[in-house]
């Protein structure tokens, strides 16, 4: 007997099931950027998991298998990188921080940022969160009373910018009270362009600029401006006022820039500056909009949460100590819950750095692969009752069986994990919390018209809501 005859012969990417693709395009022509994760779920539920898609002449390996993503999201950084056109892009706009530099360049970027983003650390924040939670709480009253719908998507980034800039660099720019123009104006244009670039089928940008790019460079040159007087003033406040420990990651990163040898230069921390801003204002806020979405449409869980919240908070804006906290998982579930049907992240995309297999496919280093999240997430195999709302699945002893965590990827997974999830769940727990003792809430439109928008992350085409005051002292 042979026994290289008994093993199963690997397929190469091009025996995979495809859609129909046209000559040189292949199927660019059927990918609409703000829906290109429904696209490809629709291609998943059509051709099954994997299949195979042609940019141009480019092959790419999608998969909705959550095993082969934890495969290769632990394998990281030595077996897989996120695909090139991500670090290309963000490097071009002097963006190339933690979330996209690979090798070598990322290992010192991370230690600083996990260790300024130690959950330990928030104890000593939480005043400062305690009083941005407050401003939001004031803003969302002020509302209520007027009898205003309230545009929750802008509000609750205008919130994150505020607790990001405040945690990360020692400055609170209280987005929250100001009026006009303001930094994450700015801010909102860079995800939609860098998703858009990297999925171009040729970097037209470098040789000519259409109006949207020269919005773009105007964007980027009032948000570099931002982050140039955030590291002066940081600087500053070093010489002035020296401290024997940075006091933010902004003070950890310039110290570590100046030591000798530290592998980080000035253009490294001006990139973590802008990665921070944007991924503490877009993925936080966007996760409480899609949990608001669900949240407005079920009073009766409305009533449960504002007990739950009355419990902590009694007649408190905002929930009145670091210890309380702790004591609101319930809220977190519930965003949890609400990404597993409206993942901020639906998609991931990765290459090998060396040839691998992958479901009994043959994939050449450098091939491109699209992982889609929410199949796996709707799945009755890693999910029990997939398909129903149960924020209750997320609490310790829920007994509900199966519940594959693995399965659920919103924050990443392996050696680089988000290091942002333990600050995102404070935030969770404190708006939520808020928002659950001291109003009900309602959306001002009809659901079908939110629509799900793809930009990096997945946010909504809008989330106007109508609040109400609760009677105090109602239990």
């Amino acid at each position: 007997m042979n026994p290289a005859l008994d093993e199963p012969r690997l397929r190469r990417l091009d025996e995979l099931p495809s859609p129909r693709g046209l000559p040189l395009l292949g199927n660019l022509h059927q990918l609409d950027l703000p829906r290109l994760h429904n696209v490809l779920e629709r291609w998943c539920a059509e051709f099954g998991s994997p299949f195979m898609m042609r940019f141009g002449r480019m092959q790419i390996f999608v998969s909705a298998d959550a095993g082969l993503l934890q495969q290769a999201l632990r394998d990281r950084p030595e077996g897989y990188r996120r695909v090139r056109a991500i670090e290309s892009v963000l490097s071009e706009i002097g963006a190339n921080g933690v979330f996209s530099a690979e090798g070598e360049a990322w290992r010192p970027q991370r230690k600083l940022i996990m260790q300024a983003l130690n959950a330990t650390h928030f104890r000593a924040f939480f005043p400062t969160l305690q009083a941005i939670t407050a401003r939001l709480h004031r803003r969302w009253d002020a509302a209520a009373r007027r009898g205003d719908a309230v545009e929750m998507t802008a509000d609750l980034v205008r919130f994150t910018v505020d607790v990001t800039t405040a945690l990360a660099f020692g400055e609170d720019p209280n987005t929250l009270e100001q009026q006009g123009d303001v930094i994450q104006d700015h801010l909102a244009l860079v995800f939609p362009t860098i998703f858009a670039r990297i999925n171009a089928p040729f970097p037209y940008w470098r040789t000519f600029r259409l109006p949207r790019d020269r919005r773009f460079d105007r964007a980027m040159q009032a948000i570099n401006a931002h982050v140039d007087t955030l590291i002066e003033r940081a600087r500053r406040r070093m010489r002035d006022d020296p401290s024997p420990a940075p006091r933010n990651v902004l003070e950890a990163m310039l110290a570590a820039r100046d030591e000798p040898d530290s592998g980080l230069d000035d253009a490294v921390v001006r990139a973590n500056v802008l990665t921070l801003l944007l991924a503490g204002e877009d993925t936080t806020a966007h996760t409480l909009a899609w949990t608001l979405y669900f949240l407005a449409q079920d009073g009766a869980r409305q009533d449960q949460l504002h007990a739950a919240a009355r419990e902590v908070l009694g007649e408190a804006p905002v929930c009145p100590d670091f210890e309380g906290v702790r004591r609101l998982d319930a809220f977190e579930a519930l965003a949890h819950e609400a990404t597993r049907f409206k993942p901020i992240v639906p998609l991931i995309f990765l290459e090998p750095l060396a040839d691998v297999e992958l479901a009994g496919v043959r994939l050449p280093a450098g091939t491109p692969l699209f992982f889609v999240l929410r199949p796996a997430m709707l799945d009755e195999r890693h999910f029990a009752g997939a398909g129903e709302f149960r924020p209750e699945r997320w609490a310790a002893g829920h007994g509900l069986q199966p519940h594959d965590m693995r399965a659920y990827v919103q924050f990443g997974a392996g050696p680089r994990v988000c290091p942002g999830r333990h600050l995102a769940g404070v935030e969770i727990r404190l708006v939520l919390s808020m928002l659950a003792r001291h109003f009900t809430l309602q959306l001002a439109v009809e659901p079908a018209a939110i629509r799900e928008v793809m930009a990096f992350t997945m946010m909504p085409s809008e989330m106007p809501v109508r609040l109400s005051l609760r009677a105090r002292g109602i239990q």
